[in-house]
C-alpha cells in the first residue's frame, strides 16, 4: 500500500467506492471538511485506499477487502485501529483518525489515518532509515499482558511462528510444486529449531510481520513511515528484519525492487542494532530469518491454492479471491509467488542466507 499521493483509480470498480464511501463518512461523522476524494491505484490484496483531501490535514481511508488476521469486519477494525495507535507512538507510523463502522454501504468498515506524503523506498541507500523506522517499534514500552489485547501476544513468540508456519505448509500439497523446489522448503523447514535459547532477546517487543519495503514511504526530511499496519503484534522484531531485507521482500513490490547483496543486508543488520539497542545474539536473528522465509514461501503455497475460490459474498474473515482485486495486481502476484516458488529462488535465498550468517558471524567479538 502506498500513500504517497492521490493518483487515478486503476479501475471503475475503485471509482465506485467514492459514493458508498461518502455515505458512510457522513454517518459516522467523519465527512467535515472533505473536499474530494481520489481513489488510489489498487496495489495490494488487502485494502482499498481512497486519498481524502481535507481543509487541513488529509486523511486516508483504509477499506478492508478482506481480513489477513481472519477476523469478522468489527474485530478487523479494532485490531488494525490498535495496530495504527501502537505503532505511531514512535513516530514512523500513520495516526488514526477515525473508524468507519460496518454498514451497509461499507460491509468491512474502514479506518482513517493521516495521509503520508513521500516517495517509495529505494533500495540500498533507504535500508537504514527503515532500520531506524522498526527500532520505533521494538523499543516502544510493552504494556503489561492485560493490556497488550487486541493485539496478538502469544506466551511464546517462536513458537506461535512455527504453527503459522506449519499451517500454510499444509497448502503445499495444493500449491503444485516442482519436485525439486518441494524437498528444498521440506528441508528448510525441518531445520527450523523448536524453540529458542531464553534470554532478553527473546522478549516480545512491538513488532510490525509486515515490514516489505513496498509498505514503506519515505519523506523529504528522508524518514521512512511503515503505512500499512495491519498485522502487528508483540512478537521477536528479527521477524520485522527479515521482513523488510529478504529477498522475498525487496523484489516483491514494483516500485522498490532491488537485489541485495549480503553485505548490504548485513549493513542493515548493523544499523538496526545501533538503533535499537539490541544486545542479544546474531544467531536469534538468523532463526528468524529463515523463519519469515518460510512463511513467506507457506504463504506464497497458499495463495496459490486459494486465489482461484469466488470471493465470500458475506463478507466475514481471510479472503484471496482474486475477484477482490485488478487484474493486473493479481498478474504481479502470480508472477511473484511462481518466482519465490521455483527451486532457483529457493536456492539464492539458501546461498544468501550462508553468506549472511558469515558476515554477522564476523561481528561477534
Amino acid at each position: 500500500m502506498s500513500n504517497t499521493a492521490a493518483r487515478p483509480a486503476a479501475s471503475q470498480a475503485l471509482q465506485d467506492l467514492c459514493r458508498p464511501l461518502a455515505m458512510a463518512l457522513a454517518r459516522a461523522g467523519h465527512d467535515e471538511g472533505i473536499q474530494a476524494m481520489h481513489p488510489m491505484a489498487d496495489t495490494g490484496l488487502a485494502h482499498h485506499h481512497v486519498w481524502l483531501a481535507r481543509e487541513q490535514i488529509d486523511w486516508v481511508a483504509r477499506l478492508p477487502k478482506q481480513s489477513q488476521m481472519r477476523l469478522d469486519p468489527a474485530a478487523n477494525l479494532d485490531y488494525q485501529a490498535a495496530c495504527f495507535v501502537r505503532a505511531s507512538q514512535g513516530g514512523h507510523a500513520p495516526a488514526l483518525h477515525g473508524i468507519l463502522p460496518p454498514g451497509p454501504e461499507l460491509p468491512r468498515g474502514g479506518l482513517l489515518v493521516s495521509a503520508i506524503r513521500g516517495r517509495q523506498a529505494r533500495l540500498p541507500e533507504d535500508l537504514p532509515a527503515i532500520a531506524e523506522a522498526l527500532a520505533s517499534f521494538h523499543v516502544l514500552d510493552v504494556p503489561d499482558a492485560e493490556a497488550r489485547p487486541p493485539l496478538l501476544s502469544p506466551a511464546d513468540p517462536w513458537a506461535a511462528m512455527l504453527d503459522e508456519v506449519r499451517d500454510q505448509a499444509s497448502f503445499l500439497d495444493q500449491a503444485e510444486l516442482d519436485a525439486d523446489a518441494r524437498q528444498l522448503i521440506e528441508t528448510e523447514l525441518i531445520a527450523l529449531p523448536e524453540r529458542l535459547p531464553p534470554g532478553p532477546d527473546a522478549a516480545p517487543r512491538l513488532i510490525s510481520f509486515d515490514a516489505h519495503p513496498g509498505n514503506f514511504l519515505i519523506t523529504e526530511s528522508g524518514r521512512a513511515v511503515l503505512v500499512d499496519l495491519e498485522k502487528c503484534r508483540y512478537g521477536l522484531p528479527g521477524f520485522d528484519l527479515a521482513h523488510a531485507s529478504l529477498y522475498t521482500s525487496t523484489t516483491w513490490d514494483l516500485h522498490s525492487s532491488a537485489v541485495l547483496t549480503p553485505a548490504e543486508v548485513a549493513g542493515f543488520y548493523r544499523h538496526w542494532i545501533a538503533a535499537s539497542g539490541f544486545e542479544g545474539d546474531a544467531a536469534m536473528l538468523l532463526a528468524c530469518r529463515r523463519a519469515m522465509w518460510l512463511w513467506s514461501l507457506t504463504w506464497c503455497a497458499k495463495w496459490r491454492a486459494s486465489h482461484l475460490r469466488a470471493r465470500d459474498a458475506k463478507a466475514r474473515g481471510e479472503d484471496w479471491s482474486a475477484e477482490l482485486s485488478d487484474d493486473a495486481l493479481i498478474a504481479h502476484v502470480r508472477d511473484r509467488v511462481d518466482h519465490y516458488l521455483s527451486a532457483a529462488a529457493i536456492e539464492h535465498v539458501r546461498k544468501e542466507f550462508r553468506a549472511l550468517a558469515s558476515a554477522l558471524a564476523a561481528d561477534t567479538p
